[in-house]
């Protein structure tokens, strides 16, 4: 417990869409760093269970309820839903996130027989859509490349990777890249404004080919810093 910054001291981490690999990885990690982490999902039952079997695992305080009663007891809310939900869940929590740092996570790819390719997202990115439904939130971009394998494996001590960081809020950002350094091995690195998310998200892509043709769990180190 004594590891953790300052900044994230009497902080809980909510995790939506926490039942599916990337939330599950993401909470393993922060749960294990002792964060008092709660894992959303559409059904409170299946959370319950992730996060009984989570605690169960690696210790620490991880419960399980709705994706509302998730973000409403997180003071960090990590979004980690597939992005074809994305905008109605949004939507529909706009009113429980306000006034938190809201971390979108998620990459709007779409796959055929070629692979996985980036969509097109009206807004510009997914990070940009999730502020435009938020305006009351501050949404911090982070965690698109992290590889989800990697985060659930209990035999991987550190995960090799640096974690870009976006926003328009200072403060956000330096918060969520202590966030991402809780989790060994990574380095929260601030990538710039929201506006550039979409290359972050899209990003995801190359990494998915890379790791279909070298059979790997690639992420990414930023260099000279």
């Amino acid at each position: 417990m004594s590891n953790l910054p300052e900044s994230l001291a009497g902080r809980t981490v909510a995790v939506l869409g926490g039942t599916g690999p990337q939330g599950r990885g993401l909470a393993r990690r922060f749960a294990a760093a002792g964060l008092p982490v709660v894992i959303g999902s559409r059904s409170a039952e299946r959370a319950a269970e992730a996060a009984a079997t989570l605690a169960e695992a690696v210790g620490g305080t991880v419960t399980g309820a709705d994706n509302a009663g998730a973000a409403a007891a997180g003071d960090i809310v990590v979004v980690a839903v597939p992005w074809d939900g994305h905008p109605e869940l949004l939507t529909s929590l706009a009113d429980v996130l306000a006034g938190k740092i809201v971390v979108d996570c998620v990459n709007p790819l779409g796959f055929d027989k070629q692979g996985a390719y980036a969509l097109p997202v009206e807004e510009g990115s997914a990070a940009q859509q999730a502020q435009g439904i938020l305006a009351e939130s501050t949404v911090v971009g982070a965690f698109h490349n992290v590889s989800a394998v990697l985060l659930e494996d209990p035999e991987v001590a550190s995960v090799d990777t640096d974690v870009l960081v976006l926003g328009d809020v200072r403060e956000a950002t330096d918060l969520v890249q202590d966030l991402a350094a809780t989790i060994p091995g990574v380095r929260g690195v601030y990538g710039g404004r929201l506006r550039n998310a979409h290359q972050v998200e899209a990003l995801t892509a190359n990494l998915i080919s890379v790791n279909r043709r070298y059979k790997a769990h690639a992420g990414i180190r930023v260099t000279d810093i």
